[in-house]
């Protein structure tokens, strides 16, 4: 097992709220359970329950470990199946990292046509969550237990995370604003409608491409609020639906919140889109580099 299965009992404890309920769905005693509880509890040297008259109360640090503890589960649950199903694949299946804000439609479309080329080539999508250490990991590890990771990006972008990039198209910006926001009808957004407006933008030397959008907003239209943020995850579309702000997004994201609205704008800003791959692919990529260059300068 690779983490302390101790881990899964805390779980089921928080989950059923006291020892004797998680006794019952682990099939073992209650004070097997509390023994575990209490040897995780001295292994980590934090309290994770408060014990009290009324029953368990989870502690502040018991919360930070439920939630950091639930991810760890599942991932090594998810890394071993992706070992299991490492030893079955095929030299010629492309595993292909997605997540909401890394979507593979652009790379799908091309699909067909690199199979005309590579018919015995494959595909497997493997899903992710999108944090940045999942990014660091999963950039830095390309060819390991993914092979491509799907989405935009740029030389900056490159150097950072020490990969190369295979460009398919390239994607306009646009902005994300929630449903019940006053430009949520509009059909297409200039910067005069975003006058007063918070836009969200990610920091500076993220992407040239941005820093140009930046800079034309700051010379050219000062009366837009620039907000900086660190990373693009749901947490950011949370943020742009409560706080009614306005998202520098991308179409391709339409799909990743159900309050949240794609607009086009009518800014002449793209930003290259294509698959993100190792500086030392395998053959097989190295083929699916070959077809997509072939394909987009036909």
């Amino acid at each position: 097992m690779m983490y302390n299965p101790q881990l899964e009992t805390f779980i089921c404890v928080v989950d059923a709220g006291s020892f004797s309920k998680a006794a019952e769905k682990l099939y073992i005693s209650p004070p097997a359970v509390i023994k575990q509880i209490n040897s995780l509890e001295s292994s980590l040297g934090l309290q994770l329950f408060a014990r009290t008259h009324r029953g368990l109360v989870v502690t502040e640090a018991g919360k930070s470990i439920y939630n950091d503890a639930k991810y760890l589960i599942g991932y090594c649950k998810d890394s071993v199946k992706r070992a299991k199903d490492a030893m079955n694949i095929s030299d010629e299946v492309i595993r292909v990292g997605i997540s909401p804000i890394t979507p593979p439609q652009v790379f799908v479309d091309l699909w067909p046509e690199i199979q005309k080329i590579y018919p015995d080539m494959k595909l497997q999508l493997v899903t992710f969550e999108n944090t940045p250490e999942n990014a660091r990991e999963i950039l830095g590890n390309l060819g390991q237990n993914i092979d491509v990771v799907s989405g935009i990006y740029d030389d900056t972008l490159l150097k950072l995370r020490d990969c190369n990039g295979a460009e398919i198209s390239k994607e306009p910006f646009c902005v994300a604003v929630s449903i019940h926001h006053r430009l949520a009808k509009r059909k297409k957004i200039t910067f005069d409608d975003l006058v007063g407006e918070n836009l969200m933008l990610m920091h500076r030397e993220w992407s040239h491409y941005v820093d140009e959008l930046r800079d034309d907003i700051i010379n050219n239209h000062p009366d837009i609020n620039i907000v900086d943020f660190d990373f693009y995850n749901i947490d950011v579309f949370n943020r742009c639906e409560n706080s009614n702000d306005v998202l520098l997004a991308f179409k391709s994201w339409e799909s990743v919140h159900p309050l949240i609205k794609i607009i086009p704008v009518d800014w002449d800003y793209k930003i290259p889109v294509g698959l993100l791959y190792s500086k030392e692919p395998s053959e097989k990529v190295q083929r699916l580099v070959d077809a997509i260059d072939k394909l987009t300068h036909l």
